[in-house]
């Protein structure tokens, strides 16, 4: 199954995160509070400066205002770094890479960075040669705050051979699970791997989110979008709670959106309405994380 964007049930070794509050039982860490997560986004609408990819940009602009975050899609080499240093967050995400939004990418990163401002990369198809090396380019200029990607993206993007399937995934996420924590630990921030489980992790502690619905698959620019989410949570959130909060937001609104829709076309709609619906104390009681042993 692609594993673009999904987040499926799977039989794991795992505990709620609700019930592990203590950092030294089990690898698991404190809490993560996804009500306060909801509330702290939609409190402070974070802009958002999105470089992405042409396929995806319309839909991850809904997203991200469904959400309560607002979107600016500036992805020119001219502006990228100035528009970082304003911005609350920066998205670097390699679907549809051309030369001048390649060179805006690292100005942006950069810029980011040099503001003290987190950034979130996506690094979509790594395994090709040329974006392969735009993602690395954007990682040499300055360490993101979360890696957000398939399984076989994140084994690329860590020098393993994978090969993908343009932007969907060979591999299970657990394949990637041990370059995941090689990429956070080099790097310094989060890695959050899509694939029948969600797993995020920043080098020691992995947590699972397990909710959404398969017609997350069907819609084109779900997982890009999910990196944009990241991006907007990271502005209010610590890295891993930023990347938690985004994955059940958006799985746990696929849920809703689902029952209420007939297919893949309305579910669509109805995906951005249920953004916007749920509460936080709905996110809160409906998802499914937990801190996985590694």
């Amino acid at each position: 199954m692609p594993a673009k964007g999904a987040c499926f049930m799977s039989h794991v070794h795992a505990t709620p995160v609700s019930h592990l509050t203590d950092p030294g039982s089990h690898g698991a860490g404190p809490e993560i509070d996804l009500d306060a997560a909801l509330s702290e986004l939609r409190a402070a609408s974070p802009l958002v400066q999105c470089l992405t990819n042409i396929v995806a940009a319309n839909f991850t602009a809904n997203v991200l205002l469904s959400a309560g975050a607002i979107p600016a899609m500036v992805d020119n080499s001219r502006e990228a770094r100035l528009f970082a240093g304003a911005a609350n967050v920066v998205l670097v995400n390699t679907g549809t890479p051309y030369p001048d939004t390649a060179q805006a990418m690292t100005e942006a990163a950069s810029g980011a960075s040099s503001a003290g401002h987190p950034w979130v990369l996506d690094p979509v198809a790594a395994s090709l040669p040329w974006r392969g090396q735009i993602a690395l380019d954007t990682l040499r200029a300055a360490n993101p705050t979360i890696i957000r990607g398939n399984a076989s993206e994140i084994l690329a993007l860590a020098g393993e051979a994978s090969g993908g399937r343009g932007p969907d995934s060979t591999d299970e996420a657990h394949a990637a699970l041990a370059s995941a924590q090689q990429l956070a630990a080099e790097h310094h921030c989060v890695v959050a791997v899509s694939g029948p489980i969600d797993l995020i992790t920043d080098g020691k502690r992995v947590v699972s989110a397990a909710n959404g619905h398969p017609w997350m698959t069907k819609v084109t620019a779900v997982g890009c979008a999910l990196g944009a989410l990241m991006a907007a949570f990271a502005a209010v959130c610590e890295p891993l709670d930023a990347a938690v909060a985004a994955t059940s937001l958006l799985c746990v609104a696929a849920e809703r959106a689902a029952a209420e829709s007939r297919a893949p076309g309305s579910f669509a709609v109805a995906l951005l309405d249920q953004l916007s619906l749920v509460s936080p104390a709905e996110l809160a009681a409906a998802a499914k994380v937990h801190d996985v042993e590694a």
